[in-house]
């Protein structure tokens, strides 16, 4: 088997037990909380798979939660998720669920507040990494080990040129990029996962692109 990492052979550093159930499960949360814009009123969280059967004994729930405060993977706080969730205002609700899903370790995160309503499913894929799979109805599949851009627009022709058009003029290479739609003319998303990072102006100049509704950077 071959390693890219010395975290792929130990893990990462994190508050455990485990490093898919829990620490993967506070970058769920982190990720999540980012793609929201920061914090939200209200999380109804939803557990898959191994994640329903192990998520009270692996501390899946307090991990998310802690993911959702933006606490990180090592941070002693994480066991005090609950306390510091009914702190900051924010009310969590958990259930599991039976329904059959493509990955064992899967919680979705429906999350409400100021930005209204957003809903995020996610995967922890061992070691603490994560994917993400769906934002808001659009199926994607978004990685948590590169800078990544998520651009909701206007499916419109020229969108996904001005985009590529903004990111080649700064010098930043696009490693993957998938592009989703609900129907012709709707609402379309993009993942861009780059290999650079992707500053504040680069994110000012997209969003003050034509048919740009909303353009989220999501951090490591």
């Amino acid at each position: 088997m071959k390693y890219n990492s010395v975290t792929d052979i130990i893990g990462p550093v994190m508050v455990g037990p485990s490093s898919s159930h829990t620490a993967g499960a506070v970058r769920i949360g982190q990720v999540a909380r980012s793609i929201y814009g920061g914090q939200a009123e209200e999380a109804d969280l939803t557990f898959y798979g191994s994640f329903a059967h192990t998520f009270k004994g692996h501390g899946t729930d307090v991990a998310v939660v802690a993911g959702l405060l933006g606490l990180s993977t090592f941070d002693i706080c994480i066991p005090e998720a609950f306390a510091l969730a009914k702190a900051a205002g924010l009310k969590v609700t958990i259930k599991a669920s039976d329904e059959l899903t493509d990955h064992p370790n899967t919680a979705k995160i429906v999350m409400r507040g100021p930005a209204g309503e957003v809903t995020v499913t996610g995967i922890s894929i061992g070691g603490g990494s994560v994917q993400i799979t769906e934002v808001n109805d659009f199926q994607i599949r978004v990685s948590d080990d590169k800078p990544t851009t998520l651009i909701i627009h206007q499916d419109k022709a020229g969108v996904i040129a001005s985009v590529t058009e903004v990111f080649g003029r700064h010098n930043v290479n696009i490693a993957h990029m998938e592009v989703a739609r609900k129907e012709r003319g709707e609402l379309a998303l993009m993942s861009i996962e780059t290999d650079e990072k992707v500053d504040e102006e680069i994110l000012s100049t997209l969003r003050k692109l034509p048919y740009m509704y909303k353009v989220i950077h999501i951090k490591r």
